[in-house]
């Protein structure tokens, strides 16, 4: 077995570790993989033939040639992430006696605020207007994604039997596998209780997922996002649609109502309330309200 076998048998165990023992996504699986079989090329073309053998300034010298050939900070955060990951498992397993991506740091990223629509924005995409069956279910599609803030493979995964008639909350298995239990809202259950009355004309036999596509079997995340493109071009929306828009507003439009940003946080599955924050973009209207009512020196004499 050649050195290079080596590097990459040891890799494709620590994948395998995330499949079986940490039961992450096949998307973030790809993530790993394709992060470290780049590092490990990358080691290799500087020869370091040994994982045990990598020191911190190797980590920090890979990170600087991605970043010139222009990977962009979230995904060299994502990066550094997958070799730190690594090697915590590498040390468990013996094979080394430091972690080289402890205390490398990547470009810091520019958070964006989410790109969310207005209540109004959001009324007119969900008027029903048709009896077509696909766009029955695409109305159902979006009625839950506003409702209830699922991620789109959160609703991806949805079954016949997570949806009962009399439902009026889901249990969902978001990132990491983590289960929490969101609301349906009463539009979200009419609109699909619709769904199900015509989902037998596209459902295949004994076919589990909740929504289909039209050659029957369980809709995919790319089929999602196409058709929610095409219904915001269909109700003259000005707005480029998709999955993640609808969870945004989902979040933004509860946060300015209650600002309970714990309750967003649950509801929305972060592990961490930071991730939570970037929909704290109330306006200055309502923040100016609510330093009129509190604070002391703001209050106007009677």
């Amino acid at each position: 077995m050649t050195e290079s076998d080596v590097l990459t048998e040891v890799r494709k165990q620590f994948i395998s570790h995330l499949f079986q023992e940490k039961q992450l996504s096949a998307h973030t699986r790809d993530n790993y993989e394709r992060d470290l079989s780049r590092f490990q090329q990358w080691l290799e073309e500087n020869a370091v033939s040994q994982w045990r053998n990598v020191k911190q300034h190797h980590v920090r010298q890979f990170v600087a040639f991605r970043h010139r050939k222009g990977l962009a900070a979230k995904s060299l955060q994502r990066l550094l992430s997958s070799i730190r990951s690594f090697y915590k498992y590498l040390l468990r397993e013996q094979l080394a006696e430091e972690n080289p991506g402890i205390g490398v740091r990547a470009p810091k990223v520019k958070r964006k605020l989410p790109s969310t629509m207005n209540v109004d924005e959001v009324s007119q995409l969900l008027k029903p207007d048709s009896n077509d069956p696909l766009d029955i279910r695409d109305l159902a599609i979006m009625e839950l994604f506003y409702s209830s803030g699922l991620r789109l493979s959160e609703l991806l995964s949805l079954n016949l039997e997570d949806f009962p008639v009399d439902v009026e909350e889901l249990t969902v298995v978001g990132k990491g596998s983590k289960t929490r239990i969101v609301p349906v809202g009463q539009f979200a259950r009419d609109a699909v209780a619709r769904w199900m009355e015509v989902r037998t004309t596209l459902a295949n036999k004994d076919e589990p997922a909740l929504f289909v596509s039209k050659r029957g079997s369980r809709i995919s995340s790319r089929s999602i996002q196409q058709r929610l493109s095409q219904q915001a071009i269909k109700k003259s929306s000005n707005q480029h649609l998709h999955p993640h828009k609808l969870r945004h507003s989902f979040a933004s439009h509860i946060l300015e109502s209650s600002g309970d940003l714990r309750s967003v946080q649950e509801l929305l599955g972060h592990a961490n309330i930071s991730t939570t924050q970037i929909y704290t973009h109330l306006d200055f209207q309502r923040l100016a309200q609510v330093y009129d009512a509190a604070h002391p020196r703001a209050r106007r004499k009677k």
